[in-house]
């Protein structure tokens, strides 16, 4: 990647659905070529996809929860049946593999019409190899990438 192409990922990281002629007119190339840098960006996996930034009223006005997990043991077959259940949910919003004394921290986004309560006995406790669940709630989000 060179300068322009950097240029190129920074706007379509500020706003991913600008035409070719205004990424164009943005980073000094004209619209035919901002598309084609576009084009091979996409091609080696710089740019892995688009999407729509929704509002907290589109997505349900979620609160956060954060949840610690500790499995019952950290075999590589524990860890991935955990990982393979995780992926299967849609209340998740971000799950990651962690040092210290729980395994992973998940961020639970628990829409306006439903229950932490519900989550919390038919998603999360029922996912393989989990021993323990710790829960934090947010009170107020002081900066988010959303």
């Amino acid at each position: 990647m060179d300068s322009i192409d950097r240029n190129i990922v920074a706007q379509l990281g500020l706003e991913s659905g600008l035409t070719s002629e205004e990424l164009g007119a943005r980073v000094g190339l004209s619209p035919s070529a901002a598309h084609r840098r576009v084009k091979a960006l996409e091609q080696h996996g710089m740019i892995l996809g688009y999407r729509a930034r929704l509002s907290r009223a589109a997505r349900g006005n979620p609160s956060t929860v954060f949840v610690s997990v500790t499995l019952t043991d950290q075999r590589q077959a524990t860890m991935l049946a955990f990982e393979q259940a995780l992926a299967q949910t849609t209340q998740v919003g971000e799950a990651h593999l962690m040092s210290g004394e729980s395994d992973y921290l998940l961020k639970v986004l628990v829409r306006e019409d439903d229950s932490y309560e519900r989550i919390h006995r038919e998603v999360l406790s029922t996912l393989p190899g989990v021993h323990r669940l710790v829960t934090q709630f947010t009170i107020r989000t002081l900066a988010s990438e959303e």
